[in-house]
């Protein structure tokens, strides 16, 4: 699947379908809710001593992703433009890849 395809299939599922503030609302809450949430499968692995429920997390960063989409049809971009500035950025950023010093001494 494509991102194209992700992003149309994704947003028939939205109540809010389309460019505005409150899809855009809507987006930043369910984003920080959902991150909320896999965040929390990763602290119960790792200072509560609960093996990873790797099923969970996936099922939580896929929430993530469809709440991205939702920022991306509320500001009405699609997710493969958004995913290639970022690339973009992370190249020009990065452009030998990322270390610890890189990061630290970077300019951009």
């Amino acid at each position: 699947m494509t991102l194209k395809e992700y992003q149309q299939n994704a947003v028939r599922t939205a109540r809010e379908t389309e460019p505005g503030e409150r899809a855009l609302l809507v987006a930043a809450l369910g984003l920080s809710g959902e991150a909320g949430e896999f965040a929390e499968v990763v602290k119960k692995h790792i200072f509560h001593d609960h093996p990873l429920d790797r099923d969970k997390a996936i099922k939580e960063v896929g929430d993530v992703l469809w709440y991205v989409v939702q920022a991306c049809t509320a500001l009405g971009v699609e997710l493969e433009e958004v995913a290639e500035a970022n690339i973009s950025k992370l190249k020009a950023r990065y452009p030998e890849g990322f270390t610890p010093e890189r990061s630290f001494n970077r300019v951009l």
